[in-house]
């Protein structure tokens, strides 16, 4: 494979001139009647007949799929990844929910505070492993199905957790929940791009990766009002409500966006003579044992698929660039989960002691950070891969810019990765020692900004190492991540108390810094050539 040909370029979203997948029919000579009637895509665009929409319940979604999802208008593109959002809210908000309200749980069940966090460590963890199977399943069965799988699934465990009977049960209930909810974590990455073009993806993955971080904006205000009022169980009651929403948003508005290989109709066979249709039919007979061995090679097949495959894409890590990513993107993450425990435990006890719906509110700083990095960041990206495509002179034969993910990582990235671990032991420091709490809260307004725009630039670039498995990268980033997080939720209060938040955040924050640095620095020297290996190893 040549070095231009992993180059990621402009397609316009026009059917006449995309090249980005020659695949697909560059314009449809007989467009259907009901074109002049859809405002949903382009004029070129070739509408799939309602007979042959592919997911679950497909003819019940008022948007029409479509043979090259480029081919949605702007307003559509931008609906479909807003629902996107909203629907991966529903992971997040479901770990963050019950941030507010643990030491209610732990006493009600009467467990330790330790045992209570773990509702929310294997709720993590469960997000992180889940997504590898719900990224394979995609890219097969198509995005719609495994969303409308996923969220029923996410509403009954969410029932089950609402009327949890012992701390057992509802950990349990609970694991499966957040791997339920972790669909969109993986496969809404994928989503994105499939619809969006790479000049435009920066920032509609923003507007996407917004929805997983206003998660904890929301939830603990949520949870702290709800708890406050109504006690813990309500805040489960509202996730089924969520839910239950989300699924008849994806039942009624998301259409299926995977692009289909069967575009064409298979030429039917001419007849046979007679013949020949009893010599065929006489080759065709096996004998019983034949037919046994081909049902079990199937069987094993079938097995292969279900639980051996998805854990194959995790072998991509030995690649640099997906490896590079991935750890950075997950240090961040599991920095974000010690922040979040240190408040729940820190704001509860003297000096300053909140309550629960004051607990909630605390949140508030470092998701405004999230918000304005996220509609913000994404642009900036943008303008970052314009500038650095135009400065190299990359222009391929009809004179489109020709971009490369590494040029996402540059001065934001160098910002970012100073601006996010600085903020945290500034937390550390001001509310370890009872300083006023906006002190620490201004701390996490700043480590939101800079995670922000630390986990735009590594999901937007895993989408586009692997353009035909968008939604294996982003899985692989969840798995490691949500280790992270795991691990986290598991020992972050243990160690504050035994440290203090002084010394736990600066340990943490000195070596993000350094992470941060060296992965930059490779990346900007050997991306290229690491990725184009890699590409050219997985034929992709």
């Amino acid at each position: 494979m040549s070095g231009k040909e992993d180059e990621i370029s402009i397609a316009p979203s026009r059917a006449s001139t995309d090249s980005g997948h020659p695949e697909f029919p560059q314009s449809n000579p007989n467009p259907p009647a009901t074109l002049s009637r859809t405002t949903s895509v382009n004029p070129d665009a070739v509408i799939v007949d309602r007979r042959n929409r592919r997911g679950l319940f497909a003819r019940l979604s008022l948007i029409p799929e479509v043979e090259n999802p480029y081919h949605y208008t702007q307003k559509t593109k931008w609906l479909i990844t807003i629902i996107i959002a909203f629907c991966g809210m529903a992971g997040p908000m479901g770990s963050a929910i019950v941030m507010p309200v643990l030491q209610e749980i732990a006493q009600h069940f009467g467990a330790s505070n330790t045992i209570a966090n773990m509702s929310v460590a294997v709720y993590m963890l469960a997000m992180g492993i889940f997504p590898l199977w719900w990224s394979s399943f995609s890219e097969t069965t198509g995005r719609r199905t495994i969303y409308i799988v996923s969220f029923a699934l996410f509403v009954l465990f969410a029932i089950l957790s609402a009327v949890s009977t012992n701390i057992a049960m509802l950990v349990v209930v609970r694991t499966f929940s957040g791997g339920a909810a972790a669909s969109v974590q993986a496969v809404g990455g994928g989503t994105v791009a499939d619809i969006w073009e790479v000049k435009e993806r920066g920032k509609a993955m923003g507007l996407f990766y917004l929805g997983p971080l206003c998660g904890p904006l929301f939830a603990p205000i949520i949870g702290g009002g709800l708890g406050a009022g109504l006690g813990w169980r309500s805040t489960q009651w509202f996730l089924v409500v969520y839910g239950a929403i989300t699924l008849i948003l994806i039942v009624f508005a998301l259409p299926e966006t995977l692009r289909s290989k069967r575009l064409t109709t298979t030429p039917a066979q001419p007849a046979l003579p007679s013949d020949e249709k009893a010599a065929q039919s006489e080759l065709a007979r096996t004998s019983t044992r034949q037919s046994i061995q081909q049902k079990s090679k199937s069987y094993l097949q079938h097995l292969h698929r279900l639980f051996i495959e998805p854990l194959t894409v995790l072998a991509w890590m030995r690649y640099p660039p997906v490896a590079l990513t991935v750890y950075y993107a997950s240090i961040t993450f599991g920095a974000l989960y010690f922040l979040n425990i240190s408040i729940q435990a820190t704001f509860s006890a003297p000096p300053y002691a909140f309550s629960t719906a004051i607990l909630g509110l605390l949140y508030i700083p470092g998701s405004l950070g999230y918000l304005l990095a996220s509609i913000f960041g994404g642009r900036w990206i943008d303008h970052i891969m314009h500038r650095e495509a135009k400065r190299a002179g990359r222009f391929d034969e009809k004179g489109k810019l020709i971009f490369l993910p590494e040029d996402r990582m540059r001065e934001n990235a160098w910002i970012a990765a100073v601006m996010w671990p600085t903020a945290l032991i500034w937390y550390g420091w001001s509310a370890g020692h009872g300083v006023f709490w906006l002190c620490p809260m201004i701390a996490n307004f700043f480590f939101g900004v800079g995670s922000m725009l630390i986990f735009s630039v590594a999901t937007t670039m895993l989408t586009e190492f692997m353009p035909k498995r968008a939604s294996a990268g982003i899985a692989i980033n969840n798995f490691v991540r949500n280790f992270f997080s795991f691990t986290g939720a598991v020992v972050a209060e243990i160690l504050i108390h035994a440290l203090g938040n002084g010394w736990i955040m600066t340990i943490l924050g000195v070596w993000s810094l350094a992470s941060g640095a060296v992965v930059i620095v490779l990346m900007k020297r050997k991306g290229q050539v690491w990725r184009q290996k890699m590409v050219a190893d997985l034929g992709m």
